[in-house]
C-alpha cells in the first residue's frame, strides 16, 4: 500500500524544529544548516500543503492554527519514527536510561542520592542530561525528567514529587558579620541574585509573598546559574534563597544556616516527567521510577517527624 499523502520528508524535520523553537535561526542551528535553507524546506512544505503554517513579521515568529494543528502530529510522528529506528539499531543500550533535569536538581539534589539506586541496580547504568530547560529537548533524547513547574507542559506523564519550602540562607561566617534579625534586614547585606526562568522563584517574588516591601539591596552579586549562587552562599559572599530539598545537606552540615526563621512555601513542584509515547519502555525505566517515589516518600516522612 502506497503512503499518501506525504510530504518532502526534509521539510518535516525543519518544520518541527522552526515550530519547537519558534526560530528559524535557532533550527537552522539545530540541523547544522543555513537559515535559508530552512526557509526553503518551510515554504514547501507550505506550497505542498496549500496553506500558511507560520505568521512572520520583523519581531517574532508564530504558529498559526493550522501550524499549531500539524506540529503536534508531525511531532509525534517523528518521535515515532525516531524510536522505531533506534531499536533497530540498538541506539542506546537497554540498559541505560538518561534523565534530564535542571542543573541544581542534578548537582544539589540528584547526584547525592543517586548511589543508592546505583547500588540497588548496578547493572542499569544512567545517563544525567543537565539543562535548564526542557525546550528545545527531544522526547527521543531521554527516558525521565525531573523539572520545577508551576503547571508541567502538555504531552507528558507528569508526577509530582515535592513542592518547596524557600528561605534566606547564608555561611555561618558571614552571619556573624552581619545584624539579621529581620527579613528586611538583609537589605543591609549583599544579595545573591539568581538570572531565573519563569517559573523559578526568586528574591522579588519572595518578597512580595512574604508580604514585605522590597527595597535596593545594598549590594547585589547576579548569578544565572543555582548551584554557583549556593556556592557563593558557601563562600560566606552574600545571602541566597534557600530551596529546602536542594540545600538540605549543607544546613544538616552546618555549611549553611537560616539568618532569619520566616519561610515561604511555594505553589509549585518539582515533577517527574515521561513523554506519553514511547515505542517501547525501555527496561530500567519502571526501576528508576520506583526507586524515585520511594526515595521521595520515605524523605518526607522523615521531614514531617523533623518538624
Amino acid at each position: 500500500m502506497k503512503i499518501k499523502p506525504l510530504p518532502p520528508l526534509n521539510s518535516l524535520v525543519a518544520f518541527e524544529s522552526a515550530a519547537r523553537y519558534l526560530s528559524f535561526t535557532q533550527a537552522a542551528m539545530e540541523l547544522n544548516v543555513t537559515q535559508g535553507a530552512i526557509s526553503r524546506q518551510i515554504r514547501l512544505l507550505e506550497d505542498y500543503l496549500g496553506r500558511s503554517l507560520f505568521v512572520r513579521d520583523k519581531r517574532s515568529l508564530s504558529l498559526t492554527q493550522t501550524g499549531e494543528e500539524y506540529f503536534f502530529s508531525v511531532q509525534q510522528s517523528l518521535q515515532l519514527l525516531a524510536n522505531a529506528t533506534g531499536e533497530v539499531l540498538e541506539w542506546q543500550d537497554n540498559k541505560q536510561i538518561t534523565v534530564v533535569t535542571s542543573n541544581a536538581m542534578a548537582s544539589l539534589w540528584l547526584l547525592p542520592r543517586l548511589a543508592d539506586f546505583q547500588d540497588r541496580h548496578p547493572d542499569i547504568d544512567v545517563r544525567i542530561f543537565a539543562n535548564d530547560t526542557l525546550k528545545g529537548v527531544r522526547p527521543s533524547e531521554y527516558d525521565v525528567a525531573l523539572f520545577y513547574y508551576r503547571k508541567p507542559p502538555a504531552g507528558m506523564v507528569a508526577t509530582p514529587l515535592f513542592s518547596e519550602r524557600v528561605f534566606p540562607v547564608c555561611s555561618p561566617l558571614f552571619l556573624e558579620k552581619q545584624a539579621l534579625a529581620q527579613p528586611e534586614d538583609i537589605f543591609a547585606t549583599t544579595l545573591l541574585w539568581l538570572d531565573s526562568s519563569k517559573d523559578w522563584l526568586g528574591w522579588t517574588e519572595w518578597f512580595q509573598q512574604m508580604a514585605i516591601k522590597p527595597a535596593p539591596p545594598k549590594r547585589r552579586l547576579n548569578l544565572n546559574n543555582y548551584p554557583m549562587l549556593i556556592q557563593a552562599a558557601l563562600n560566606g559572599q552574600g545571602v541566597a534563597l534557600g530551596w529546602e530539598q536542594l540545600v538540605c545537606h549543607y544546613l544538616d552540615s552546618g555549611l549553611l544556616v537560616r539568618p532569619v526563621p520566616v519561610e515561604l512555601n511555594t505553589e509549585a513542584c518539582f515533577y517527574m516527567l515521561e513523554p506519553e509515547i514511547t515505542l517501547r519502555r525501555k527496561p530500567g525505566v519502571d526501576e528508576f521510577r520506583a526507586w524515585l517515589l520511594e526515595l521521595v516518600t520515605a524523605e518526607q516522612i522523615e521531614q514531617r517527624a523533623a518538624d
